[in-house]
């Protein structure tokens, strides 16, 4: 199965939503083995959905609280998104571990508050660019997935960032993304048994579609988390239509 989600992040008003909706559904539709998301901000999500959902696409919040209600004030509950018309939830993005402090304890009451209001997480690991100069990458990725075995099994998605090479000048390196990509499968296979084949491993960078073809090349990359193409309805048509 190939994925290939869209993280709007902080970007786009109704009208701009709308028409990047109309435009995507002129030009494709999820195929056969093709699993395709849109992440838009919680405004949006009434919108997007709406226009999205009757053909096939799934809708994704960006972000969720583990509590169903209560005195949060600035956060979004499991419940809420599904009245939303999501089916899925971003979880532990590096942005919402940067900047808004979010731990791997937290993220494991989250995946299972997730799946408790029937939605699929898709969690974000990746490595700084400190650890991964220290030599530090599988620890981090083990870490981060360690989670697993608080929560137990359920439907997942697993995206990985490095975020070493956001803005730094360099880049991920094929070797590299398999070698982060086969890791990964291991942990997978070590917490869920022969139940880690199900669980798809996404790539999140900013993915084009002159870059996204070799990426579909790598052994275990199954898709991408998206970011700045993701707000071209052109460009994330032929990612779409590429990994189809």
């Amino acid at each position: 199965m190939r994925c290939v989600v869209a993280n709007w992040k902080m970007n786009l008003a109704s009208e701009e939503a709308r028409a990047f909706c109309e435009d995507l559904l002129g030009r494709c539709t999820p195929g056969a083995g093709t699993e395709v998301g849109i992440a838009p901000p919680f405004t949006l999500l009434h919108l997007v959905s709406d226009l999205v959902r009757p053909r096939g696409f799934q809708v994704f919040g960006q972000n969720g609280h583990a509590e169903a209600k209560g005195a949060f004030t600035g956060e979004i509950s499991m419940p809420q998104l599904r009245d939303a018309g999501c089916s899925g939830v971003l979880l532990g993005h590096s942005e919402r571990r940067q900047f808004f402090g979010e731990t791997d304890g937290a993220l494991a009451k989250k995946v299972k508050a997730a799946w408790q209001w029937d939605l699929l997480p898709l969690l974000c690991i990746g490595e700084t660019l400190d650890q991964r100069d220290a030599g530090q990458t599988l620890e981090v990725l083990r870490q981060q997935l360690s989670i697993l075995a608080e929560t137990g099994p359920g439907p997942l998605w697993v995206a990985y960032e490095p975020v070493w090479a956001i803005g730094t000048g360099r880049r991920a390196e094929a070797a590299q993304v398999l070698e982060a990509h086969a890791f990964i499968r291991s942990e997978l296979k070590r917490h869920r048994a022969h139940a880690e084949r199900g669980v798809p491993s996404l790539y999140v960078a900013t993915e084009t579609p002159e870059s996204f073809p070799e990426l579909l090349t790598i052994p275990e990359v199954a898709g991408g988390l998206v970011g700045g193409a993701s707000l071209d309805p052109r460009k994330f048509a032929e990612l779409v239509r590429q990994a189809g």
